[in-house]
């Protein structure tokens, strides 16, 4: 029996997915063997010894302390895409607030309350200046063309729009789910210059830090919209006011509020709804309680953000899992041991990614608790689990 902390309400969807009678989940749990979280910050959580992994339901992975975690052998799942089509759907709702100036007559319209049969008339006369222009026949620059950004670029399409696609490490699989419609461009630079609607869905890194900077806007077209549903940091909150004050800009709509862009001309702040929807929410417990249930039965990582993917079938013999310092020597240290014991290795597989990585081998026979004692006092291992069949 494995349990599991929450550390937010999460949909019970994960029934659908795990068998209940190996989990029991507890928000209270003192020494539970995962943890699954949502928005809760955990950065100053002090976590037993006990937990192996943490899975985020969502994509960001802001409010966990990922090289932290991963010192002490514990692997952050996130769920990339589980979210996508919410977060797209959003995203053509930014175009069409930053194009026919919704929000502002809204607010227009509730400052008629109480005229009584006057309404009709100033309706009609005042309607005039909320006037915005179509999306069909613009151009829409998507920067970032993963599992959010495919399906904006491809909506864009069935729209109407003329599509911009910028991503120098599109992979394999989001190429193929692509509209031929779309034309990839390999610029940055092209893609500023002539969009429209200009949507950014790429990781806040250190090199996306402010990418959308005053250098960036000086490029784009002064009738242009800028669209901001992946993270707050990418875009230079100061360049964005100033380049709307100046008329370099049309209109901003972002979906993380701050104190500078409340209430300032031309801005639309949308309270991170991306992915609040009940579709989503439970897209991503579906795909983070798989994972979750791989990794705890089997050793298998899938979709982890502080090491590296290493996706493994059903355990058929003993399995040992490392996860250990990516240096030198760190196998020969391993195999040496096991050797040591007689053992024989069926399987061996190491990856790695920055500076952790994970070792799997599946031995003839079961280890001994005295390897895996040694295995686990390596200088170089973080945390070594003896899976059986």
């Amino acid at each position: 029996m494995y349990t599991i902390k929450t550390l937010n309400a999460i949909s019970p969807v994960y029934e659908t997915v795990l068998n209940m009678e190996d989990y029991a989940f507890d928000a209270y749990a003192e020494a539970p063997d995962a943890i699954l979280v949502r928005s809760a910050n955990m950065h100053e959580m002090e976590l037993p010894e006990s937990v192996m992994c943490v899975s985020r339901a969502g994509a960001g992975v802001n409010n966990i302390p990922l090289e932290a975690l991963a010192e002490r052998g514990v692997v952050v799942f996130n769920a990339p895409g589980a979210n996508a089509n919410a977060v797209k759907e959003m995203t053509i709702t930014g175009m069409l607030l930053a194009s026919r100036k919704v929000v502002d007559g809204v607010q227009w319209c509730k400052t008629l309350s109480g005229k009584g049969a006057e309404v009709e008339k100033l309706v009609e006369k005042g309607k005039g200046q909320f006037v915005g222009p179509e999306l069909q026949g613009k151009t829409l620059g998507v920067v970032g063309l993963g599992a959010i950004g495919v399906l904006v670029a491809n909506a864009g399409v069935a729209l109407g729009m003329d599509v911009l696609g910028f991503d120098p490490y599109i992979s394999v699989e989001h190429a193929w789910k692509l509209s031929r419609s779309v034309r990839h461009s390999t610029s940055l630079d092209e893609v500023l210059k002539n969009s429209d609607y200009l949507t950014v869905h790429v990781p806040l890194i250190e090199a996306t830090k402010g990418m959308i900077d005053a250098q960036a806007l000086s490029k784009m077209k002064p009738s242009a919209a800028v669209l901001n549903f992946a993270r707050g940091g990418l875009v230079d909150t100061r360049a964005i006011k100033d380049a709307l004050k100046a008329g370099l800009l049309r209109a901003y709509v972002t979906d993380f509020p701050s104190d500078e862009l409340i209430g300032a001309p031309g801005v639309v702040c949308i309270p991170h709804l991306g992915a609040s929807t009940p579709e989503s929410e439970d897209n991503c417990v579906r795909m983070v309680a798989r994972q979750t249930d791989e990794y705890l039965r089997w050793g298998s990582i899938v979709n982890s953000v502080n090491y590296p993917d290493c996706p493994l079938g059903r355990c058929t013999e003993p399995r040992i899992a490392m996860l250990h310092k990516n240096v030198p020597n760190v196998i020969g240290s391993v195999t040496q041991l096991i050797a040591g014991e007689g053992l024989n290795i069926d399987n061996m597989i190491n990856k790695s990614r920055g500076a952790y990585a994970c070792t799997v081998v599946e031995l003839d026979r079961e280890p001994s608790p005295s390897l895996m004692a040694k295995l686990g006092a390596l200088e170089t291992a973080y945390r070594v689990r003896l899976i059986l069949p």
